[in-house]
């Protein structure tokens, strides 16, 4: 029986356990992953992490993971199957057994949506990717194509055009909602192309990415261009697959929670991009895990 089980180790997750055991509860941390961070180690640069910038994603996950096993925090790399809240006792369900605990921090974060369009599943890791940093060196001096308009997108497209002969960044919209510093550095690159009004119809080829079918959403014109790669960064899905019924969740599956991560459950808390909030960022997920434990305290004292 433990004080407290943390599900996810990425910056929430690992804030989470750090100041868990600073408190001196008796704490187990779930990842599924064999590394610690989330998705920031995927991200080529965060520049907006205090004290800490232009590191890179992997490195800074690869610091909070490092600060947390200075602590020996007791840990378990295995899939989460099912979690019971219905009791005082939290039931953790997963591929290496079942683990109870007194209180639950869910710190789960969320995934890069599909298009769910033709070929785009097929040529899954033929050409067709989520993340530029883990896989741009792969069409160095080729020509790929960005899908999306936010912050993570134009991050993508500028990243690849350091490689990339050519870089398409296609998005739905003729509006973008990227950060102006990183429109501004986008525009003035001479080998990025930005298509607008349009979206993408099929991925085309047949062991690897040949070519893509766009549509003007305006027009309804199609046109194909000829691309190597597709990166797709069109926005987030929680990961939320095993959170039960009882956890009030909303339209799109973040679980309700508001600053002090108290869920509708009592013992069970929401940290991190699993969270329902305005701004998903390394810092607001790490403040997530501090004000969790907090809470988690508070309700442990209570008990």
């Amino acid at each position: 029986m433990y004080d407290l089980i943390i599900i996810g180790a990425g910056p929430a997750g690992l804030s989470a356990s750090i100041y868990a055991k600073r408190a001196m509860l008796n704490t187990l941390l779930i990842e599924k992953n064999y590394m610690g961070g989330g998705q920031i180690v995927n991200t080529y640069e965060v520049d907006n992490y205090p004290g800490l910038p232009s590191i890179n994603g992997f490195d800074l996950g690869l610091k909070m993971s490092e600060h947390a096993d200075k602590f020996e925090i007791e840990k378990v790399c295995t899939d989460v199957i099912s979690l019971d809240v219905t009791g005082d006792v939290k039931k953790v369900t997963t591929d290496e057994g079942t683990f109870e605990a007194k209180a639950l921090i869910i710190a789960t974060g969320n995934s890069p949506s599909k298009l769910n369009v033709d070929g785009e599943e097929r040529l899954t890791g033929m050409g067709v990717s989520y993340c530029a940093t883990c896989d741009g060196a792969f069409f160095k001096n080729k020509i790929t194509a960005v899908v999306g308009g936010g912050d993570v997108a134009f991050e993508d497209a500028l990243f690849l055009s350091r490689g990339c002969e050519k870089v398409y960044l296609i998005h739905r919209r003729d509006e973008f909602r990227a950060q102006a510093v990183l429109r501004e550095e986008l525009f003035r690159a001479d080998n990025i192309e930005v298509i607008t009004d349009n979206v993408v119809e099929e991925i085309n080829g047949h062991d690897k990415v040949e070519s893509i079918t766009i549509k003007n959403v305006k027009s309804g014109e199609s046109k194909t261009l000829d691309v190597n790669g597709v990166f797709i960064a069109v926005g987030n899905t929680p990961n939320a697959e095993c959170i039960p019924d009882e956890i009030e969740t909303d339209e799109k599956g973040y679980v309700i929670a508001d600053e002090t991560c108290v869920t509708n459950v009592k013992g069970v808390f929401a940290a991190g991009d699993i969270r329902r909030k305005k701004l998903r960022q390394v810092v607001t997920a790490v403040a997530d895990g501090a004000n969790a434990v907090y809470s988690a305290e508070e309700y442990l004292r209570g008990q």
